[in-house]
């Protein structure tokens, strides 16, 4: 699925996880995915984002004030070390080797899934992809599929932010000679 992604939406992506398990979520929602297009800044949809004024870390301010208003929880991947401990697997071990072979935090288990809604964000992504034309997915077509989702976290968070949500599409198209 990720074959035809660009570096850099590559890198929102992964910035989306890094932002997941940062703030201990155990999974990747469309605010993760925000809050990576913001942190690729060289891109389309970093500088319409940053245009409208907006910042990783006030996103990231924001999304953690509406998980948290919503009873969302950080609780990392506890779970899934439990589960590997009760029979016999030791992750910190694991990391431990990991480090050693391929260099410190470089290992990051278990990686968070994305949620329903973002994976939707994603089927967007390649439909705005096609209909523009493009032969690659980049990181104007990541923030197109969350505009065309035209819900969820991600939304709110623009909305809470006073983001005019509806004038991002013209930004993006815009900056794209459309």
């Amino acid at each position: 699925m990720f074959e035809k992604f660009t570096d850099r939406a590559k890198r929102v992506l992964v910035l989306a996880q890094d932002e997941a398990m940062g703030q201990g979520h155990d999974f990747i929602g469309t605010e993760h995915v925000l809050v990576g297009l913001a942190g690729v800044r060289d891109t389309v949809a970093g500088e319409v984002l940053h245009d409208k004024g907006l910042t990783s870390q006030s996103l990231r301010e924001e999304v953690a004030r509406v998980l948290t208003a919503e009873g969302v929880q950080s609780t990392g991947p506890q779970a899934a070390v439990e589960a590997l401990a009760s029979i016999g697997i030791d992750v910190e071990e694991i990391r431990r080797r990991a480090d050693e072979t391929f260099g410190p935090g470089r290992f990051h288990f278990p990686r968070p899934p994305f949620t329903p809604r973002a994976k939707k964000v994603l089927e967007h992504t390649l439909r705005s992809s096609v209909e523009l034309g493009s032969a690659t997915v980049g990181t104007e077509h990541i923030l197109l599929g969350i505009l065309s989702l035209g819900e969820g976290h991600a939304v709110t968070v623009l909305r809470n932010l006073d983001v005019d949500v509806d004038s991002l599409r013209p930004a993006v198209l815009e900056r794209l000679g459309r």
